[in-house]
C-alpha cells in the first residue's frame, strides 16, 4: 500500500513539475510593463493581418490577411492580400487580390525585387488545407497571378522569403500531422519543423530540428538566412549558399519569447513580432474577448558573431492583441496580427 502511495505521489510530482515548467517556458509568470518610443494609430479594414511587409522603393506595404476565427466557424468572410501606402498619411488599407479560387487563405508573404523591374509577391495558400505556393506579378494598382506551386513537403508551412524569380525558403512549422499528433508536438516540445528550399524545379529539406519554425527572412547580399522559433524562443541565423541553397547554422540567439516573422528596414536590421506570453495566445485564439500582449524585437545585423537585440514595442494587448510583424521603412513601423481586424500604422521616434 505504501509502495502504491508512494508511486502516485511520484507521478503527481512529476506531473506538476512538468506543467510548472510548461506555464513557466510559456512565459505567463512574465510582468508586462507597457512602452514604445512613439506614437500608433489603429487601421482599420482588414481581418487578421498576419504578415506585411513593404516595398522598398514605393512605400507600399503589402498585407496577408483573412479571418481565421471566422473560417474555423464555418462563416463568410473577405480575404486576400491587400495594399496600404505608407508614404501618406491617414491611408486606407485596398483589397488587390482574392487569390486564385474562392476559398484563399493566405498566410506568410514575400516580395521579390527585381533588377528588371518585374517585382513578384510570393504567398503560402492553405486553401481547403491544400498548401500552396501562389506566386504573383506586381502591377502599379493590381496583382497578377504567375503560378502555383504544391509538394508533399509542404506539410504545415508558415512563412516564406523569396531569393530569385522563383526561388524560394519556407518553414513548416511543424512535422506531424494535424490532431492529437501536433498537439503533443507542441506541447512536448518536439522538434520536428525545418526550412524548406525550391530551387526553381524541385524542393528539398535543408534544414530541420527545430520547435515550431515561424518567420523566415534574407540578408540585402543573400548571404545570410534568418529563422525564427516561437516555441523554441529563438533566433538562428545561417550561412547560405547561395549557389546550392544549402545552410550552415552560424549561431542561435534566444530573445525568450514566442517568436513571429521577421522583416528587414533599410540597415538591413531585423525586425520580429512575438508574443511573449504564448498560453495566454492560445486562449487568444481561441476567445477574442482575451487579449494577448503584443512585442517586437529589432535585431541590429552589423554586429557579427555577437548580435544584439532591443526590445521596441511591448503592450498587454488592449491597443493590439498578439503582434505577429513590425515592417519598417524610414521612420514608419506597420504592425500586424494574427487575428485582430485592424494593424497598427506608427511613427518611430527620432531619438
Amino acid at each position: 500500500m505504501k509502495k502504491a502511495f508512494l508511486g502516485l505521489l511520484i507521478i503527481i510530482l512529476i506531473v506538476a513539475g512538468w506543467v510548472f515548467k510548461l506555464v513557466w517556458d510559456a512565459g505567463e509568470f512574465k510582468k508586462i510593463s507597457p512602452h514604445f518610443e512613439g506614437k500608433c494609430r489603429q487601421v482599420s479594414g482588414v481581418a487578421g493581418p498576419e504578415d506585411i511587409t513593404i516595398h522598398p522603393q514605393t512605400g507600399i506595404a503589402y498585407i496577408s490577411a483573412f479571418d481565421r476565427r471566422a473560417v474555423l466557424e464555418g462563416r463568410s468572410t473577405e480575404r486576400g492580400i491587400y495594399a496600404y501606402d505608407t508614404t501618406i498619411e491617414n491611408g486606407k488599407p485596398v483589397l488587390l487580390t482574392t487569390g486564385p479560387g474562392d476559398d484563399f487563405m493566405p498566410h506568410g508573404i514575400s516580395l521579390y525585387i527585381s533588377p528588371t523591374g518585374d517585382d513578384r509577391l510570393f504567398v503560402i495558400n492553405h486553401s481547403q488545407n491544400q498548401h500552396s505556393i501562389e506566386v504573383f506579378a506586381i502591377h502599379s494598382d493590381k496583382l497578377e497571378h504567375l503560378a502555383t506551386y504544391r509538394d508533399d513537403l509542404l506539410i504545415s508551412p508558415n512563412d516564406i522569403v523569396a531569393v530569385g524569380p522563383q526561388q524560394f525558403y519556407l518553414t513548416n512549422d511543424h512535422g506531424l500531422s494535424p490532431g492529437i499528433k501536433r498537439t503533443l508536438e507542441d506541447y512536448l516540445k518536439l522538434s520536428y519543423a525545418g526550412i524548406v528550399y525550391f530551387d526553381g524545379n524541385d524542393f528539398s529539406e535543408v534544414a530541420s530540428g527545430f520547435q515550431y519554425a515561424n518567420g523566415i527572412n534574407v540578408s540585402p547580399d543573400g548571404m545570410t538566412l534568418y529563422m525564427t522559433t516561437t516555441i523554441g524562443q529563438s533566433l538562428h541565423i545561417f550561412d547560405r549558399d547561395k549557389e546550392s541553397g544549402k545552410l550552415k547554422e552560424r549561431t542561435v540567439l534566444n530573445l525568450d519569447s514566442g517568436l513571429d516573422n521577421i522583416e528587414l528596414d533599410e540597415e538591413g536590421n531585423l525586425w520580429i513580432g512575438a508574443h511573449p506570453k504564448l498560453l495566454t495566445f492560445v486562449s487568444h485564439a481561441g476567445n477574442p474577448n482575451k487579449i494577448s500582449p503584443s512585442q517586437l524585437f529589432r535585431v541590429f545585423s552589423n554586429l557579427k558573431g555577437n548580435p544584439k537585440f532591443e526590445e521596441i514595442y511591448l503592450n498587454a494587448g488592449e491597443e493590439l492583441s498578439a503582434s505577429s510583424v513590425a515592417a519598417v521603412r524610414n521612420n514608419r513601423m506597420i504592425v500586424g496580427a494574427v487575428f485582430d481586424g485592424w494593424f497598427l500604422d506608427c511613427t518611430l521616434s527620432e531619438n
